[in-house]
């Protein structure tokens, strides 16, 4: 009895459950492809080397992946604290947005929303004062200041195009009279200053150097002597001056009107969220430390926790945006507008101590010690976040 030793070679299965054939191998490895991927290295068959909307098509569905999903999202997170945090945790996922992308795209709506909606506001309230012209009356030559007065202007002529109602595009438009006003005031001084040093004269004193800031008894006003480094090179030292006479000027209107304080911190808010985000899951961790939860089921929670408070920044913006619109048109609303407002303040604490105690289980009492424990220690780290963006605004606002 002969024995066929000849080995066949292994052939996918007939009949209707045989694999479609495949249109060409991986080019990677060579294998068959039966579908999006390659079964035997994984390579994908999509390459970056394709239409330019298929691949921003890609990016998007990656970064946002927005479907259906964010209708049943959406809602869950606003009005069921903790739901979405415990159903992720007990393994039904695909029914939601992950926590990840939901977080990343709410974030993105929010900084956008408020960039679009209070720093315009607050823009448009500080060229009023002044305190945006300080490019122009800081300039020191006359090529530097036509440079900046056109870029000025340029910039105001676009906003004013852009202007929500005819009162906003008013205040534009005197805005634009202010800094040619200004620009026509700083070239005479520019003349003058040069034809002082040409004739060895005395150099009239420079009207942008005015301001002075009190500390303790002391007045001081910043000058290129006062704020020069002596190891920094020349452009640096220029840097500092500029960003020095921002800040005075910055801190001269909010003397007069703190309000600007306010608005720019709320236009950084989003940002410094973002980046405690992973603090905030430490935070957790310390104070839930025995109930031996990985890092990771903190980090869904504070995920879950910034995405509700981004959801409920995006709606403060929106009840402004409303009650700009109600102060012009319908004044009997704004009663109910400013009920809204605080409605959202108050929710947005009773939300986080109810997710508090529905994700991790404990009573009210050891809740409310540990809410209150990383509530203190996350507003400190706020507070130095913030802290670090004002400053940063202050100089180079």
């Amino acid at each position: 009895m002969s024995t066929d030793t000849t080995q066949e070679t292994a052939q996918p299965p007939a009949g209707p459950l045989a694999p479609a054939r495949p249109a060409k191998p991986c080019a990677n490895c060579g294998a068959p492809m039966y579908g999006a991927f390659c079964y035997a290295c994984g390579q994908p068959e999509k390459g970056m080397i394709r239409h330019l909307a298929s691949v921003m098509a890609d990016v998007a569905d990656t970064i946002f992946n927005v479907d259906s999903r964010i209708f049943r999202s959406i809602p869950a997170l606003y009005f069921r604290p903790g739901f979405l945090t415990n159903e992720y945790f007990a393994g039904r996922r695909t029914r939601y947005v992950t926590p990840f992308r939901l977080f990343f795209f709410l974030c993105v709506i929010a900084f956008f929303a408020i960039q679009f909606t209070v720093v315009p506001a607050l823009k448009l309230e500080r060229l009023d004062d002044g305190i945006s012209m300080t490019g122009i009356e800081s300039a020191q030559t006359p090529a530097e200041l036509d440079e900046r007065t056109h870029k000025f202007v340029e910039e105001l002529e676009i906003t004013q195009k852009a202007a929500a109602s005819p009162k906003a595009a008013a205040k534009t438009g005197r805005a634009i009279d202010t800094a040619k006003r200004k620009s026509q005031e700083r070239h005479a001084y520019l003349v003058a200053r040069a034809r002082a040093i040409i004739d060895d004269k005395p150099v009239p004193p420079d009207p942008s150097a005015n301001t002075e800031f009190e500390f303790g008894n002391n007045l001081w006003a910043p000058t290129r002597d006062s704020t020069r480094v002596a190891w920094l090179p020349d452009f640096a030292n220029d840097k500092l001056f500029e960003m020095a006479r921002h800040a005075m000027a910055n801190l001269a209107l909010l003397r007069s009107n703190p309000s600007h304080l306010v608005a720019g911190l709320f236009s950084v808010l989003p940002q410094t969220l973002f980046v405690l985000m992973p603090l905030f899951a430490l935070l957790l961790k310390i104070a839930y430390l025995f109930k031996r939860r990985l890092y990771m089921e903190h980090l869904m929670v504070a995920l879950h926790s910034h995405a509700f408070i981004f959801l409920s920044l995006l709606l403060l913006v929106i009840v402004a945006v409303l009650d700009g619109w109600a102060a012009a048109h319908a004044a009997a609303l704004l009663p109910l507008l400013n009920l809204l407002v605080a409605a959202i303040w108050i929710w947005l604490f009773v939300y986080l101590f109810l997710m508090a105690r529905n994700v991790y289980r404990q009573g009210w009492f050891m809740t409310t010690v540990k809410f209150c424990f990383v509530g203190f220690c996350y507003l400190i780290l706020l507070a130095f976040g913030i802290a670090g963006a004002a400053i940063a605004t202050l100089t180079v606002a």
